[in-house]
């Protein structure tokens, strides 16, 4: 065993299913990217209304109606957000007697 390995402390385990402690890692670093970027918003937005580009009270207000192209933007991501949780599988190789790939 290299001596760096060595010297690393060990992984923490949370779960029995090694796959299940991967997901909630990368649970963990999505909400970490997530509170970044929200806390980077915020400070744009204080920033644009200091400077008078932006009114607060619009900020809150609820937004104008989305266009067709912002309607069929939220509609795909939904529906790439949702294709793994409904079962579609997108591998070729994932197909089999107990797939839920759907057949061509």
């Amino acid at each position: 065993m290299p001596e760096a390995a060595r010297d690393r402390p060990e992984e923490q385990v949370f779960f029995d299913d090694p796959a299940i402690d991967a997901l909630l890692g990368v649970v963990m670093a999505l909400a970490m990217e997530h509170y970044v970027l929200r806390d980077r918003l915020r400070a744009m937005e204080e920033q644009l209304v200091r400077a008078g580009q932006v009114d607060r009270s619009a900020l809150a207000a609820a937004p104008a109606s989305a266009g067709a192209d912002d309607q069929r933007d939220a509609a795909a991501f939904v529906e790439d957000l949702l294709r793994p949780i409904l079962g579609i599988q997108e591998a070729s190789g994932a197909g089999g007697r107990f797939s839920l790939k759907r057949k061509a």
